[in-house]
């Protein structure tokens, strides 16, 4: 039997949501009572519910609240010559410039080729990096790309129809051209969700546009804005929100497979890579 001089377990959810930073305790009060929060996706309107933080999952208006304050989210703007480890055996430049000005230990995820610029995610949270990365969950990613020679409505046609690769078929989910250049080349954005090895420069080089410069511009749904070349920034609570989300949906989706299932899709070695260059 419990004692009741005891302690109540848990914290108080409106306590958690204002040390989170979601907003003061008068207004995350105003939140629950107005049933905008949600605990374990279910509706949290009482005052005086208690919860555990590194268990139960928190919303706000739909959008996931991250509970544990030792995680970080960086955005990147890597430069091109700049290799996609944190430890590169040649000596060449490596993330590791750019982590180490953390507390936390932090690790990309996915890759972008040393030629490659753009954004590249920089965090402690390993199940969002799996979730993020991995070809399983399909996160989309974009690209712009100048390239060599007039891009055709046709070629755009049949990036997205799909095309073979030594690796086997791939397609684009997206591609459209942003416009053309002096020099007689071609700005392309194209769209994509798989994670393998150089794919868009491989994909451009097969149909006759070998490229010239790339930058991921969105991943997920993260954008790169205005953010300059070499520079870095956390994630606003809207972006982290979002990706959260995201996980967590994926997460959902993922608990009702099972490992024999996934054995019986029949999934490549390079599938189940977490993106191993994606660019």
């Amino acid at each position: 039997m419990r004692d009741p001089m005891a302690e109540p377990e848990g914290v108080r959810l409106q306590k958690v949501l204002a040390h989170a930073g979601v907003a003061s305790r008068r207004v995350v009060e105003d939140m629950i009572v107005a049933g905008r929060v949600t605990v374990n996706g279910e509706p949290a309107t009482e005052l005086g519910r208690r919860i555990d933080p590194e268990v139960d999952l928190v919303a706000v208006d739909g959008q996931a609240v991250q509970l544990d304050s030792d995680k970080r989210y960086v955005m990147l703007n890597k430069p091109r010559g700049v290799i996609s480890t944190m430890s590169d055996e040649q000596g060449r430049p490596d993330l590791s410039e750019f982590a180490d000005q953390f507390d936390e230990r932090l690790y990309n995820v996915g890759r972008l080729d040393g030629d490659t610029s753009g954004l590249l995610l920089l965090t402690n949270d390993g199940e969002l990096a799996n979730v993020m990365a991995h070809p399983r969950f399909g996160v989309e990613k974009t690209y712009v790309a100048k390239v060599r020679g007039r891009v055709k409505q046709p070629t755009l046609a049949r990036l997205m129809k799909g095309i073979d690769l030594d690796d086997g078929p791939i397609a684009a989910d997206r591609a459209r051209i942003l416009s053309t250049t002096a020099q007689g080349g071609t700005l392309l954005e194209v769209t994509l969700h798989s994670g393998r090895n150089r794919i868009v420069r491989r994909m451009l080089d097969a149909v006759g546009h070998p490229v010239i410069e790339l930058v991921r511009r969105q991943f997920g749904p993260l954008h790169l804005g205005t953010l300059s070349s070499g520079q870095m920034r956390d994630l606003t609570k809207m972006e982290l929100g979002q990706i959260l989300t995201l996980m967590r949906a994926d997460e959902s989706g993922a608990d009702t497979e099972t490992a024999s299932a996934e054995a019986d899709a029949g999934l490549s070695d390079a599938e189940r890579e977490i993106e191993n260059g994606g660019s």
